[in-house]
């Protein structure tokens, strides 16, 4: 008898819900840690890009526009602003999903904005995509 408490109770402690979302049968909704890591990856990539971007735009300071637009389409140089681009728009859009996850409890709202954060951060990183493979290929 003294085996089968110890099974339950060891079960008991392995169960990190509180009561009540035992009660409900509630438990995660299994995209909270896929979240947390892409915001902690796009995190640390944005760390690494943004002495590159801040060295990059030292260098043009007071370069007339041709050497401007060679400097941005060297190839390197496009592929890397592409990347920072991309990952800067996609930390944006975590952030502020959970930015609104936490402070919108009208269910519409939130549906909402979610969606336009997602169309505002989708046209940002097209448009800036567009804009350097236009100038990295001309």
């Amino acid at each position: 008898m003294s085996e089968t408490k110890s099974v339950s109770e060891t079960s008991a402690r392995r169960d990190l819900r509180s009561p009540i979302a035992r009660a409900r049968g509630l438990g995660s909704a299994k995209s909270g840690t896929g979240h947390f890591w892409w915001q902690r990856m796009t995190a640390v990539l944005l760390a690494l890009l943004v002495p590159w971007l801040v060295g990059l735009l030292v260098s043009m300071v007071g370069a007339d526009l041709v050497t401007v637009r060679e400097t941005i389409a060297r190839p390197w140089n496009a592929i890397i602003l592409a990347l920072f681009l991309i990952a800067m728009f996609w930390h944006a859009k975590l952030g502020l999903q959970v930015v609104i996850e936490d402070y919108i409890h009208q269910r519409a709202l939130e549906l909402a904005l979610q969606f336009l954060i997602t169309v505002a951060c989708a046209l940002g990183a097209l448009a800036s995509l567009y804009a350097i493979g236009r100038i990295a290929l001309l």
